[in-house]
């Protein structure tokens, strides 16, 4: 099953990464030749936060090939950190574009300087929008189904796009009545962008600095244990090790004193063979005996 779960993973990351590829270097051509012949600096910007997606989905495919490598002598937990270190350059390359674009923006305001479109722009902006939010989409989509935070990452990158090029249309539109206009939604899609750079960053980097048990996880835990064991076992100390695709689980409960040696083991083993079949989670429980603390913890 997880071997299963590793290959649908690989092949949602390498397709989403070579679709997105192929695409944003299409619309990167496309951006720039609108840019050069409207005389647009804001589409030849936005051309080259197009063309920075490719280096975000290159990642993205790099990260899925490591990740998939399976556990060595070097790695015991396998490589799957990879897609969380991945995520964590999507987030920098984002808040780069985004800071990129406050000084495009400012620089505007200070020279009074306005949009200036036509139906080329307007035409290359539309498919643009199209396009990538499709591509935001199915990277979410794909990223949520296989739990691949580089993924959905990459998808943000794909709907940042969007958002700017939404903004760069609004201006065609308004731009000659509102000369400041095309500046300061500039200024509102680097807000945009910043906002979601920080979730992805956050979310990750927790992810690798390591994350309390949630109570979720938890009352599936008492679950899965009261299959096998009908009796209290005062589950505890729970911790949660998160290595991609890959989880590795320790706590402790405490048996009866009189309980001998192999029964115990007996019980931890049974206990733990039924969590790696039910809930594709490697654990390792610590046993206790249960006189001294006759109090529960959760």
């Amino acid at each position: 099953m997880e071997k299963c779960k590793s290959d649908a993973r690989a092949r949602y990351g390498y397709l989403e990464g070579i679709l997105s590829t192929v695409l944003n270097l299409v619309l990167f051509g496309l951006k720039y030749w609108a840019g050069i012949v409207s005389g647009s600096v804001a589409l030849i910007a936005d051309a080259w936060h197009t063309l920075s997606d490719s280096l975000t989905s290159i990642i993205v495919v790099v990260g899925t090939k490591i990740s998939s490598q399976p556990a060595d002598e070097e790695h015991p937990f396998g490589h799957g950190r990879a897609e969380l270190i991945g995520s964590v350059i999507i987030a920098f390359i984002l808040s780069i574009v985004a800071i990129g674009f406050v000084g495009e923006a400012i620089d505007k305001l200070q020279n009074r300087v306005a949009a200036n479109y036509g139906w080329i722009a307007i035409a290359v902006t539309g498919i643009s929008i199209v396009a990538k939010e499709v591509m935001a989409q199915l990277a979410i989509r794909w990223g949520k189904k296989v739990s691949m935070k580089s993924l959905v990452a990459d998808g943000w990158h794909h709907r940042s796009d969007a958002i700017s090029s939404v903004i760069i249309l609004a201006g065609i539109f308004i731009g000659t009545y509102l000369w400041w206009i095309d500046a300061v939604l500039g200024l509102i899609v680097s807000a945009i962008l910043l906002y979601v750079a920080y979730g992805i960053l956050k979310e990750s980097v927790s992810a690798l600095i390591g994350e309390e048990a949630g109570p979720d996880l938890k009352q599936q835990l008492c679950e899965v244990i009261a299959s096998v064991y009908c009796d209290e076992l005062h589950l505890h100390h729970v911790h949660l090790h998160s290595y991609g695709r890959h989880q590795e689980l320790t706590f402790h409960i405490r048996l009866p004193d009189d309980l001998l040696l192999h029964e115990a083991h007996k019980v931890s083993s049974e206990i733990e063979g039924v969590i790696r079949q039910e809930l594709q989670i490697e654990a390792t429980i610590h046993i206790e005996p249960l006189s001294g603390h006759p109090e529960t913890i959760a």
